[in-house]
């Protein structure tokens, strides 16, 4: 098995999206000063500067779809076909993610099937929430439904809250806010039973589980208190966030894995670098963080062992 790492939390940002999502008013995207450069060329250098053998490519925030859902599912369908173009080009250096334009459901549904069954997808990407509706929502269930029948790989990633006018005090929504609307919608799929109910669903959590970590207890001592019985009984809301998948992406050392691993066992850990919005030198120094970590796993390094992680997921993509 190789020792390169399966990049499973990487983005892409074709120059027709950047320039549809400015256009749309995301000038400045979850208050961030301005839209990384990023080019194939520039992804495949850091790469092989940190021996990393493949990227699973997805689109970040804020999404595709800007409140019209004509042109959600055109520029869907747009990022769709251009990142299955790059994995046919570099087939062993890319993987991809499909976008979904929800919360038109229909026009998600359509493009699940034209993502996985034309273009070869290796999962999806659902961001915390798309125009307020989060991921326990009842009108999500027929999405979550065919993505539970075909057993799909489904890649969170976080994105300015409803609130964030409010809570985000001026300051880049990425620095916090990502992290809270991560454990918001996460606990939305717990309460709302929609991990219970597609237990095929193969889910992967961002930034070690955002606040997750800390709160498992706490989320689950509501979930107690608040939803009824159920037989026979499911699992609880800490075995259900073990069986989760986690990125480490961002600042997982010093204190984010050794408190991701309280909750969730080592098996159950992945790679991921979040370029291109993280800026490579910062992308470097966290990839030099998690090779000067220790392994929880004898004999294993955290390299080592997220590859076997992702290869479980995501068989073949392994050099």
């Amino acid at each position: 098995m190789s020792s390169g790492l399966i990049d499973v939390h990487a983005h892409h940002l074709p120059g027709f999206y950047v320039e549809q999502a400015t256009a749309a008013g995301h000038t400045h995207p979850d208050g961030m000063g301005s839209w990384p450069a990023w080019s194939v060329e520039t992804h495949l250098d850091l790469m092989d500067r940190n021996d990393i053998a493949t990227a699973m490519l997805s689109m970040s925030s804020p999404g595709v779809h800007f409140g019209d859902d004509k042109a959600a599912r055109l520029l869907a369908r747009q990022v769709n076909e251009y990142t299955a173009e790059l994995t046919r080009d570099h087939p062993d250096r890319f993987g991809s993610f499909a976008s979904l334009p929800l919360p038109d459901v229909d026009g998600a549904l359509e493009e699940i099937r034209f993502a996985f069954d034309e273009l070869g997808a290796d999962g999806v990407a659902l961001l915390t929430h798309t125009q307020g509706v989060y991921l326990g929502d009842r009108r999500l269930e027929p999405v979550f439904a065919e993505l539970d029948r075909r057993q799909a790989v489904v890649f969170l990633h976080p994105t300015s809250p409803v609130c964030w006018e409010q809570s985000a005090l001026g300051r880049p929504r990425p620095m916090i806010e990502y992290i809270f609307d991560t454990a918001r919608t996460v606990t939305d799929l717990l309460m709302a039973g929609v991990l219970t109910r597609h237990p095929n669903l193969r889910v992967i959590v961002p930034h070690c589980g955002g606040a997750l970590p800390v709160l498992a207890d706490r989320i689950n001592e509501f979930m107690r208190l608040f939803l009824p019985p159920q037989e026979p009984p499911v699992p609880d809301g800490v075995q259900q966030l073990r069986g989760l998948y986690y990125d480490m992406a961002g600042t997982a050392f010093p204190r984010q894995v050794p408190a991701l691993l309280q909750l969730v066992g080592p098996d159950h850990v992945l790679f991921g670098s979040d370029y291109c919005w993280t800026p490579p030198p910062l992308a470097d120094a966290h990839i030099a963080a998690i090779d000067a970590a220790e392994s929880p796993v004898q004999g294993t390094t955290w390299r080592s062992l997220t590859t076997a992680n992702a290869e479980r997921l995501f068989p073949g993509r392994v050099r």
